[in-house]
């Protein structure tokens, strides 16, 4: 089941979500029309893109692994732990072959933005711990 969200996704309603820690609050739509097709994410005045098949490659990923994983949050300038979501994200074996992220500088956080996109979609679980967070899929 989704959790409650306000917002549609769109970019003149875009979702109001919170990190996994719940210590940030950052907006979220799809942009469809980009080239290519964008989920942006909106932190303060920094706005952050990932290739918008990420939400449907990231929740195949976890149907496949069928368990919790790890998120591993990283900022792109440092290394993500092997066998987190953050790691899944840039890794050269995931569906687009490297990064989702989609400008240099700010390709990493991965597994910060995306996972409550997937749960505010009702397509898996997060965990809102301080740190250590996991999801799986629904």
């Amino acid at each position: 089941m989704a959790v409650k969200v306000n917002g549609e996704g769109t970019k003149d309603r875009p979702w109001m979500l919170r990190t996994p820690s719940g210590t940030s609050e950052y907006s979220a739509f799809r942009d469809a029309t980009a080239d290519p097709p964008a989920l942006v994410v909106q932190v303060g005045k920094t706005e952050v893109k990932y290739a918008l098949r990420c939400l449907d490659d990231l929740h195949a990923m976890l149907k496949a692994r069928g368990d919790w994983v790890p998120l591993g949050i990283a900022d792109e300038q440092k290394p993500a732990a092997e066998g987190t979501v953050e790691a899944w994200g840039r890794s050269a074996k995931n569906p687009v072959g490297g990064w989702y992220g989609l400008k240099k500088g700010l390709r990493g956080r991965f597994g910060n933005y995306v996972p409550p996109v997937l749960e505010a979609l009702g397509r898996a679980e997060v965990e809102h711990n301080p740190k250590n967070n996991r999801m799986r899929a629904i």
